[in-house]
């Protein structure tokens, strides 16, 4: 459907606020789902990664340029893999604008699409802001495929993504809700904060959004979502992070790189709202594993990259020293379920294969409005501030015995009174632990943990690590699924 046909159906009529998006949605919720109906030529649903790259926006014609307003827009056309289309409106208090396609906002390279219809739309838009130096636009974030979307800080650069929804995430028959439309409100004259609505549809679910995105050393992404089920959802991830792990130090390499480590996150953390921390390193996994963490309702969680040296990825192009972590705040609607982890194979880094969320304990009923409030945070460090210790690198070999597994965990800072009455309290479900010492590490200004697992026959071992002093745990956890 066209944007004036969107229009007329009373989807951007004046005053295009939440309300009107949250009342569509429902609407929508109580028909049949219904993909879009606009082919893409073949001209363009045939491009390669490469040469989709050739497709883009001018920069000259960014919406609100022209008028010296804090933040601007521009929009990713269709091609190929990013076929759906998504209608874009401008808002302000008295109407909404739809932002039509026209092919003069692109340059093409070597690509010759031929004439395109008018009413092709978007594949999604990105938001540009100054950042790192006064009056340069940068971009802050970007909205494109299905319900994903990414967002940098000052002194990072893309990396990991957040999505809509997740529905089945790591299990058979995953689907991937859409974002169909986004209604943008026009900045204020020295705005900071920049609001953006969006609708979401999936043959189990609608959905409205509402992001209030302000950038800064931690760029701050509001989230007000609606959902209004066609079905009870059993397999809903809410506030879901996707991201790329593919090998590091701490595991023997299964590839012929010349790169020590390839991701975009090194870890998952969470923080139960009691004190505790737990720190689960992600590995790359031949199978699929899914683990649940931190059973009620979380005081947050994110996946992050704490190993920012370049020395240890040696990429002067992907640069993943400079990945951000992202990092979820709960507020509302979030009670009884679980912190998931998923850890997918991948052949190589152009996979995500991680995907961090929370998991309701009960299906969400259909029929009915279901109302989530979180705050995403992007950066290098978006996670809050701590006195524990953190874990920050582990490795893990062969044992004195053969038949058992050496484990080495460094943590830092070395927490408050040094060494002195620190214990490390380990922990295996299966097997046996024989910890070996707890040293200084004064190459990190913490300490190391060494011990060996037994794992006496067993498969599989769930790990727990955490440094105490007395029966006061002085670091956060360091967990890990050790597998035969």
């Amino acid at each position: 459907m066209a944007p004036a046909a969107l229009l007329s159906a009373g989807w951007a009529p004046a005053n295009a606020t939440g309300d009107m998006v949250r009342k569509r949605a429902r609407e929508l919720s109580r028909t049949p789902y219904r993909p879009a109906d606009r082919p893409l030529p073949a001209s363009l649903a045939g491009l390669s990664y490469d040469a989709y790259r050739d497709l883009r926006f001018s920069p000259a014609k960014a919406i609100w340029r022209a008028e010296g307003l804090p933040f601007q827009l521009q929009m990713f056309h269709r091609g190929g893999l990013f076929r759906d289309p998504v209608d874009l409106f401008e808002t302000t208090r008295d109407q909404a604008r739809p932002i039509a396609f026209s092919e003069s906002l692109f340059t093409y390279g070597a690509q010759r699409p031929g004439a395109l219809p008018a009413d092709l739309g978007f594949a999604g838009f990105r938001v540009h802001a100054p950042m790192e130096v006064p009056g340069r636009f940068d971009e802050v974030v970007a909205f494109l495929g299905a319900s994903y979307f990414r967002a940098v800080a000052r002194g990072v650069d893309y990396g990991l993504s957040a999505r809509g929804l997740a529905l089945g995430a790591g299990e058979p028959g995953e689907t991937f809700p859409v974002f169909r439309a986004f209604w943008i409100e026009r900045p204020a004259p020295g705005a900071r904060s920049l609001v953006i609505h969006a609708l979401l549809d999936s043959v189990a679910t609608t959905g409205a959004f509402r992001f209030q995105v302000t950038p800064g050393t931690l760029t701050v992404m509001d989230v007000d979502a609606r959902l209004y089920p066609r079905r009870p959802l059993d397999t809903v991830g809410i506030a879901p992070l996707t991201s790329m792990y593919l090998f590091g130090p701490e595991q023997p390499r299964r590839y012929d790189d010349f790169r020590p480590e390839v991701h975009d996150s090194d870890g998952l953390l969470t923080d139960d709202g009691r004190g505790g921390r737990i720190w689960r390193p992600l590995v790359h996994t031949p199978r699929t594993r899914i683990t649940d963490l931190d059973a009620g309702p979380p005081r947050g969680f994110g996946l992050l990259q704490r190993q920012r040296a370049f020395a240890a990825y040696q990429d002067l192009e992907a640069n993943y020293h400079r990945r951000p972590g992202a990092w979820v705040e709960p507020l509302e609607g979030f009670g009884r379920g679980s912190v998931r982890l998923v850890e997918l194979g991948a052949r190589s880094e152009a996979e995500d294969n991680i995907v961090a969320m929370w998991r309701p304990a009960e299906p969400m009923a259909a029929g009915r409005e279901h109302r989530l409030r979180y705050r995403l945070s992007w950066g290098a460090t978006p996670e809050p501030r701590t006195s524990l210790s953190q874990a920050v690198a582990w490795r893990a070999g062969a044992g004195h015995d053969p038949r058992r597994r050496r484990f080495l965990v460094d943590f830092a800072p070395l927490p408050a009174g040094g060494l002195e009455g620190l214990d490390a309290q380990v922990s295996a479900t299966s097997g046996s632990i024989r910890v070996e010492s707890v040293q200084p590490n004064a190459s990190i200004g913490g300490a190391r943990v060494s011990f060996e697992l037994d794992p006496a026959g067993a498969a599989t071992s769930d790990l727990r690590l955490a440094l105490v002093r007395g029966r006061t745990a002085v670091s956060e956890m360091w967990m890990y699924r050790w597998l035969a």
